[in-house]
């Protein structure tokens, strides 16, 4: 009874690893499976150590005949896949900080004061962390501030601040969920965060289509700003230190805000995997393309590029880029199956050809919204080089 109990063990084990494994370097098809395909690359550690067990438990049951071969060369490939993201940490960390420095400057580092660098994150990568996770961080935090009802629809922030009153630089969280869902309480893990390291954090909401679509979003981004600059004094922001970062859809938005013209100046743009051009987002969808590309956009903006071809120009980010914009940071995922990491290539080139200060960064093994996995390897390294820019660009200057 004790072997067959064990054999079913090992099969399960080695089952399962494999099973979960495979999303590190398989596309996910349809939106259910793309949890997978986000999740597995974060969790590898986890991952390495169920299939090391698995393995170790089928070469067990070979040589007592509890288990087969076959079992074993399972284990082994999955041993394999779930080590591929750990295994391209190094290269990827001497890129990232690359990047960083021919953006930059070598020297950028020295720009910020030491007391800020030795608040924040001291490695790009802990594999500690990824275990035990990212310790938490105490900050103070108000919940639905009202900003705007446009249309009768209430409009509200979360604002999350260091322990200490103060007066702060602030960050402007603009949540993803193609423009049709989500809510501020997203990311929250990140704006405690920061908060924690001296920043006031505004999480915004806005309207979501297709009930409402664009510019309503971005009509929500911009009414968001002008309370947060009304209002700066009393939330303890420095007005003249505000940087905008937003996630998918919510990087699409603040990209918007940002590079528009007349918009109101902010000290920087962080976009994680946002789409830039919708026409040809339109035009040459993922492959696969689980959320169904086309549909999200026609839901935005009301219609194909055929039938409102101004709409998708001026919804396109990429469009506004004529002159140098403020300085942008770029997070995009090699294999991402949402927003193409080509056209986050694409926005890096146009922004460098007018001379913007620029930055992008490619995470090799990650998938679209890898940061939801907040002590995943993806946004560890990610962490690590926004905090860095954050200070950079929102340092005071004389």
């Amino acid at each position: 009874m004790l072997r067959v109990v064990q054999k079913l063990l090992t099969l399960l084990l080695s089952a399962t690893g494999l099973f979960l494994s495979v999303w590190i370097v398989v596309p996910a098809p349809t939106m259910p499976l793309l949890t997978l395909g986000v999740g597995a690359p974060e969790v590898s550690p986890w991952l390495l150590v169920l299939n090391v067990l698995a393995l170790l438990l089928s070469l067990r049951g070979v040589r007592h005949r509890q288990a087969s071969r076959f079992v074993v060369c399972s284990s082994l490939i999955a041993c394999l896949l779930s080590s591929l993201p750990l295994l391209q940490i190094p290269a990827t960390q001497e890129r990232l900080t690359a990047a960083m420095h021919n953006a930059l400057g070598a020297d950028y580092l020295a720009q910020i004061p030491k007391k800020v660098l030795s608040e924040m994150r001291s490695h790009p990568f802990s594999i500690v962390d990824s275990f035990r996770g990212i310790a938490a961080s105490k900050a103070r935090y108000t919940a639905d501030i009202r900003f705007a009802t446009p249309n009768g629809v209430p409009l509200s922030m979360d604002i999350y601040r260091p322990t200490q009153v103060g007066q702060y630089p602030a960050i402007v969280a603009i949540y993803g969920g193609a423009w049709q869902r989500g809510n501020p309480r997203q990311n929250a893990d990140f704006s405690r965060y920061m908060a924690a390291r001296g920043y006031t954090v505004f999480a915004i909401d806005y309207r979501h289509a297709p009930r409402y679509r664009f510019p309503a979003q971005l009509d929500d981004v911009r009414a968001a700003l002008a309370f947060i600059r009304l209002h700066a004094t009393e939330y303890e922001a420095d007005p003249a230190r505000i940087a905008l970062l937003g996630r998918s859809a919510g990087a699409h938005l603040a990209m918007l805000a940002a590079y528009e013209p007349n918009a109101p100046p902010v000290r920087a743009v962080i976009s994680y995997y946002g789409p830039v051009d919708l026409v040809k987002g339109y035009a040459e969808p993922p492959r696969p393309n689980p959320i169904n590309t086309r549909a999200v956009l026609e839901a935005f903006l009301g219609g194909s590029p055929s039938e409102v071809p101004q709409l998708y120009r001026l919804a396109s980010p990429i469009s506004y880029v004529t002159t140098q914009m403020p300085p942008t940071l770029l997070v995009y995922a090699s294999r991402d199956h949402i927003v193409q990491v080509r056209f986050g290539q694409q926005m890096y080139e146009r922004l460098r050809a007018v001379g913007s200060t620029v930055v992008f960064l490619k995470i090799p093994w990650a998938e679209h919204a890898f940061d939801a996995v907040f002590q995943g390897p993806s946004n560890q390294l990610a962490l690590y080089y926004t905090e860095r820019f954050l200070a950079w660009a929102l340092r005071e200057v004389d």
